[in-house]
């Protein structure tokens, strides 16, 4: 890849983080207070689901253009060919790169095949739009599979001082909502993680691969 793509990358991931955080921070909100120990109207219920709002996107610019600078280059740095069985595994790689979550290592190679699928079907690349439909479906998946690990996640944020949850031990955690609430209490609030996330995800991945275009285009027409 070169400069100009690392320069259309840098600003399009940008773009796209703070997109995605003012559309989707009250639906994260409302997914954390479900997730909640307390139960979803004592942790605030609808009350101040924007609070935050500002500061979350000020900080997501930075972060999602590091993510996706990382992104761009490990796929650059690792490039095969686009038929080789080892593309999901180098989508892996600078999805981990970029930010290491199991979010990341399910959404990104999904994301990846489910554009190369779409274009071999209709015989050329796809189209924005159509990135953005991939990246809803591959994000949907995503957050489904690792809902568990994110109401661990949320326990451990919330858990009172001293107690064990509090440690930081996934595992301990996982099994404290096992024995309390069994697999409905390990799957809390999975329906609006994965709408806010499938929502993110078109709104995320279609604004990158639209502003990247752009941009791309703007450096090809400058003499």
């Amino acid at each position: 890849m070169d400069r100009p793509g690392f320069t259309a990358s840098l600003v399009a991931g940008g773009v796209a983080g703070v997109a995605v955080d003012l559309i989707l921070f009250p639906l994260d909100t409302i997914k954390t207070r479900l997730q909640s120990p307390q139960g979803f109207n004592k942790a605030g219920g609808f009350h101040g689901i924007y609070a935050g709002v500002p500061s979350a996107a000020i900080g997501s610019f930075p972060n999602a253009a590091a993510f996706f600078i990382t992104y761009e280059y490990v796929k650059w740095f690792l490039h095969t060919d686009s038929s080789s069985y080892l593309m999901p595994v180098k989508h892996m790689l600078a999805a981990s790169a970029g930010e290491v979550i199991p979010f990341s290592l399910v959404q990104f190679p999904l994301w990846e095949s489910l554009k190369a699928l779409w274009s071999w079907r209709q015989d050329h690349v796809v189209d924005c739009w159509q990135s953005a439909v991939c990246g809803a479906f591959a994000g949907g998946f995503a957050a489904a599979v690792t809902t568990p690990l994110d109401v661990a996640k949320t326990r451990i944020m919330l858990a009172k001082a001293g107690s064990s949850t509090a440690s930081g031990n996934v595992l301990s955690a996982l099994h404290g909502v096992w024995r309390t609430h069994g697999l409905s209490g390990l799957f809390a609030g999975v329906f609006p993680r994965m709408a806010a996330i499938s929502l993110g995800g078109f709104i995320f991945l279609g604004a990158y691969e639209q502003t990247r275009s752009l941009l791309l285009e703007v450096g090809r027409e400058r003499p």
